[in-house]
């Protein structure tokens, strides 16, 4: 899909979930033949000609300003991280080639791995930007994924990704109490991400495989939703220790050789009922050898 349609089905679809009465727009007892405003509404409310919105919808506007487009997120009554991904969509719609591109594979650094190291006792996990794990402690592992080899990540063709383990994975459905919170936001996620890469054939692959494999991604993905999720509270039912509320963390590697890798860390409240929780699963997990745990950079 080319960055045109990209940004024309963000806008129709965002444009369809604002409610006239919302907006103080009066319908007069109407009915309408399609949910959402119009596209004059919108276009009035953003004070632009119907005529030239109707084209940025339809991708035969190409040169779209920056103040225009700020005009468009208010309008939409986008979030912050909507209106950057606004941004990105109308930059690459202007710029696409139509050609795809394979990125690098993506590696842990020596100091992201020490990092890991030095994080023994909170669990933590390395995502590269299409969210594969790259690397994980022993206790990111074991509330993660502890179903899974522990040396997976330092395989490349075993590489776990936490966008299918959500979907896909019963053990990862199960660890959630609240599955579609962290489904939503898996998704959300992944529309960022695809809108900063438009032309990263590997992760429009991922977003077909899912589609194809669970109604409930699909659903989701045609929503539009884009959510940055720097922390949110999950309450999670680990099959060893029990349930636990942990606070999950996001911290981006925005330079250097690291770039798009994030950092998830797994917090729990102090003298709370899950730090004892925690602390119980760090004492029942068993000691790996950190080189088969994805630790050890520059292997690969």
């Amino acid at each position: 899909m080319n960055g045109k349609v990209r940004l024309g089905e963000f806008l129709q679809t965002r444009r369809s979930q604002l409610q006239p009465e919302d907006l103080g727009i009066p319908g007069y007892g109407e009915r309408r033949r399609v949910p959402g405003l119009r596209r004059e509404e919108l276009a009035s409310l953003a004070g632009v000609s119907v005529s030239y919105y109707t084209r940025l919808e339809q991708g035969q506007s190409l040169n779209a300003s920056p103040q225009v487009l700020d005009a468009i997120a208010r309008a939409l009554r986008l979030e912050e991280a909507e209106r950057l991904h606004l941004h990105d969509l109308a930059r690459s719609s202007a710029t696409d080639s139509g050609r795809g591109r394979r990125p690098a594979p993506e590696r842990v650094t020596e100091a992201t791995g020490q990092l890991l190291e030095a994080l023994a006792h909170v669990p933590a996990i390395v995502t590269g930007r299409r969210s594969d794990v790259l690397a994980w402690n022993r206790l990111g592992h074991a509330l993660f994924a502890g179903h899974l080899d522990p040396g997976a990540p330092d395989r490349p063709a075993d590489q776990p990704n936490m966008a299918r383990l959500v979907f896909l994975d019963a053990h990862t459905r199960d660890l959630y109490a609240d599955w579609p919170a962290k489904a939503r936001a898996v998704v959300g996620n992944l529309r960022l991400v695809a809108g900063r890469h438009p032309d990263d054939t590997t992760l429009h692959a991922l977003v077909g495989e899912l589609s194809s494999k669970s109604a409930e991604f699909a659903s989701m993905w045609a929503d539009h939703r884009v959510t940055a999720c720097a922390v949110a509270t999950y309450e999670m039912r680990h099959p060893l220790v029990g349930p636990l509320t942990v606070t999950q963390q996001t911290l981006s590697q925005g330079l250097g050789p690291d770039q798009g890798q994030n950092i998830v860390v797994a917090t729990t409240e102090a003298d709370s009922t899950a730090r004892t929780t925690l602390a119980l699963l760090d004492q029942v997990t068993p000691q790996h050898d950190p080189a088969r745990q994805g630790i050890r950079a520059g292997s690969r």
